[in-house]
């Protein structure tokens, strides 16, 4: 049986933490800042993880890592 490939978009936008976890970066940070609060654009700066419903599809999407 041949090996199963990456899915090429969700390698660029999601990581397999050691634990098994799924982590991602917040959208709604690449333009239209102007209409959002500091608050709110700092709020997005950070990384998030991908809920339990999602994570058993990330992972079938990244087979290998």
């Amino acid at each position: 049986m041949p090996k199963m490939k990456s899915h090429s978009g969700t390698k660029k936008r999601v990581k397999i933490t050691k634990s098994g976890l799924a982590k991602k970066t917040i959208a709604n940070r690449a333009h239209k800042l102007t209409g959002k609060s500091s608050k709110r654009k700092r709020s997005l700066r950070e990384t998030a993880y991908v809920d339990s419903a999602n994570s058993k599809a990330m992972k079938k999407l990244l087979p290998y890592q």
